[in-house]
């Protein structure tokens, strides 16, 4: 019995519009499903990463995939911290930085300190030169402390659909080693 990978769609904040390419990458393919959470707009750490790991029992973890965006991220390194559980891969989509001042004034409640210890599983961070959310620098520094691959697309701000990422193709050919 061939085994099929399930890949995990963990949004950030909003739970990414319809013209993001998350949406897009959860309609083109039903091996893709979005990790629901009850609030999107004040999220809460403990909440949004006990989500993540209800949605994922049951799952041969060997066979999945998660795809994280901005605040995602963040929820992914929480979870890999708290269950330790190995998976086939992440891939990480413009990380936020929890840690600055500015997003210390939004509503999502406990996410600092991030994480920063080597995730159990492979993993690409993905990141911009001018992201609002998070510096190339800490970009790095997350990358390097989880162990993943860094993957910068140049000026592309926060990747997202404000920053003209809608379908993108060059994203989902980012997981092709995992698929």
């Amino acid at each position: 019995m061939q085994r099929t990978t399930r890949f995990f769609i963990v949004p950030g904040l909003g739970s990414s519009g319809p013209e993001h390419w998350q949406t897009y990458f959860e309609r083109q393919n039903p091996d893709f499903t979005r990790i629901q959470q009850r609030e999107w707009d004040a999220p809460d750490r403990t909440e949004w990463v006990e989500t993540l790991e209800q949605a994922l029992a049951g799952e041969d973890l060997s066979q999945v995939v998660l795809i994280a965006h901005s605040l995602g991220c963040p929820t992914v390194a929480h979870w890999a911290a708290t269950y330790g559980h190995t998976i086939k891969g992440a891939l990480l989509v413009a990380p936020v930085d929890v840690e600055t001042p500015g997003f210390a004034a939004q509503p999502p409640t406990g996410f600092g300190p991030l994480p920063l210890q080597r995730l159990p599983f492979p993993s690409k961070v993905v990141t911009s030169t001018t992201d609002e959310w998070v510096t190339p620098e800490r970009a790095q520094q997350f990358a390097e402390a989880w162990g993943s691959e860094l993957v910068n697309v140049g000026d592309a701000g926060h990747i997202n659909t404000a920053s003209g990422h809608g379908p993108w193709p060059e994203g989902l050919a980012l997981l092709q080693d995992w698929a």
